[in-house]
């Protein structure tokens, strides 16, 4: 105990200065968006550096402060965030190179999909890609590349078709059996003899309200997705039906989600998916070699879209790095201890009702603080969530799904503290605000969290060999 005590951090004027990047950053995120009024991924980890800089100097040891940085940084989460968002951009680019959008374009107003119907089908799409991958921000780079576009030129409004693109994303990160956050969420909890939460049982208990928070969305994005669209002009629909070719490229496309599902390797998936995607494109003249990897003798450079497709995950992968620095910082001063002692010993947490509702609040909190990265929001606060369902004696499946539910939620969509609505900002060039009120699945997902823990829908007990019970077992 006084080890565990002597190894974290101290900072000067006590444990809650710890806070203070977390304020900075948030600060640097209204400052940057509401009153600059711009926004880019390099800002924006930029405020997140110079937040961590700062609150170093609070610390009464600056070398141990960017030990602790460095160790969040250094996570297997966060390196696998960062592979994956670099060999997810090289696969995005060749989508965009392709102009598989101009295909969908042909596809649609072939069969008269417009407006509304288009933005509800893309909602599905979206929906199928992300649970397939399991990976929320590899589906927003494929997505709004291949849809974004043409849904435009098909008279669906634009924040309601990024806010779909973004809700469908999500509803994959939540649900998918290989997704980091399922994983996260399901090993984090464990039964009362010490086994973590299987996979399999946890995503058959969450389709309940996956299913009812989808089927709602979807509903809404029919009615009002086409809100504030326009139809295309005629020349931009005729040009669309000389590049109904492209939709050739989705071969390459869903053989990336076969081998990604079959295997439950996003990387295998990629690189697969990039070479029969380079091979197909090729072979149908979508693009000359030179776009793929090429020299620039005039600027001393090379280009190509592989090329393109990396230096636009930049300014992505820095902040996830500033936000994983956070989150060690955070970790190693003992605020996340504090958390936990502070639920524990609440009024609201003494009842089944209660506890769900005070872990509703903190998994809130903590998804926020973390700026929507669920996969750390819920490794962050799954320890504390494991310790009070123990004690009300919760089955260790109710506990994960509330905890990634509600991670994947409203709290992941706030406007200025949100890595999704960052990135569904950046590749709609839509201001964050306008995706956020766009991503209907987010809101939909937490009233349904929220209407079950106060009706108990779906609360279940763990018997003494780990069964589900309906009521809480008797001591």
């Amino acid at each position: 105990m006084s080890e565990t005590k002597k190894e974290r951090l101290e900072f000067w004027g006590g444990m809650f200065m710890s806070l203070i990047p977390v304020a900075i950053f948030f600060a640097f995120c209204v400052i940057l968006f509401v009153v600059f009024k711009a926004f880019n991924m390099e800002a924006l980890a930029t405020g997140g550096f110079v937040a961590l800089l700062i609150g170093g100097a609070l610390c009464k040891s600056y070398t141990k402060y960017w030990n602790a940085a460095i160790s969040g940084i250094s996570s297997i989460t966060s390196v696998s965030v960062i592979v994956i968002f670099f060999v997810i951009g090289m696969f995005s680019a060749l989508i965009k190179e392709s102009q598989l959008s101009q295909g969908f374009v042909w596809l649609a107003n072939s069969i008269g999909m417009h407006g509304g119907l288009f933005t509800a089908f893309v909602f599905f799409a979206t929906c199928v890609i992300s649970t397939a991958t399991g990976s929320s921000i590899g589906t927003m780079f494929v997505a709004f590349p291949v849809f974004y576009k043409a849904g435009i030129d098909l008279g669906a409004g634009a924040a309601l078709l990024a806010g779909a693109i973004v809700s469908g994303a999500i509803f994959g990160d939540n649900l998918a059996p290989i997704s980091d956050t399922t994983i996260a969420s399901s090993s984090t909890q464990q039964f009362n003899d010490g086994r973590p939460a299987d996979v399999g049982g946890v995503v058959r208990s969450r389709l309940r309200y996956s299913a009812v928070a989808g089927v709602i969305s979807l509903i809404l994005f029919a009615i009002f997705g086409g809100i504030g669209g326009s139809m295309a002009d005629a020349e931009v629909l005729a040009s669309a039906q000389s590049k109904a070719n492209t939709l050739f490229m989705l071969i390459p496309v869903a053989i990336m989600l076969v081998v990604a599902t079959k295997t439950r390797n996003i990387f295998l998936g990629i690189f697969v998916g990039l070479v029969t995607g380079i091979i197909t494109g090729l072979a149908l003249g979508l693009f000359p070699f030179s776009r793929i990897f090429a020299n620039d003798p005039a600027n001393n450079a090379a280009v190509g879209f592989l090329v393109e497709g990396v230096a636009n995950m930049l300014g992505t992968v820095g902040l996830v790095i500033a936000v994983f620095g956070i989150m060690g910082v955070l970790t190693e001063a003992g605020m996340l201890d504090f958390l936990v002692e502070k639920i524990l010993g609440s009024k609201m947490a003494q009842t089944a009702k209660g506890a769900e509702m005070a872990c509703l609040i903190g998994i809130s909190a903590t998804t926020f603080i973390f700026g929507g990265v669920t996969s750390a929001s819920i490794l962050t606060f799954g320890p504390v969530l494991n310790k009070i369902g123990h004690a009300k004696g919760l089955h260790p499946y109710r506990r994960a799904n509330l905890l990634d539910g509600v991670a994947n939620s409203l709290p992941a969509i706030i406007p200025f503290m949100s890595v999704f609505v960052f990135i569904g900002a950046a590749l709609s060039g839509l201001s964050p605000v306008s995706v956020a009120l766009g991503t209907f699945y987010g809101v939909a997902l937490f009233v349904v969290f929220l209407v079950a823990i106060i009706t108990g829908w779906g609360r279940r007990y763990e018997g003494k060999n780990g069964e589900e019970l309906k009521e809480e077992p008797k001591e």
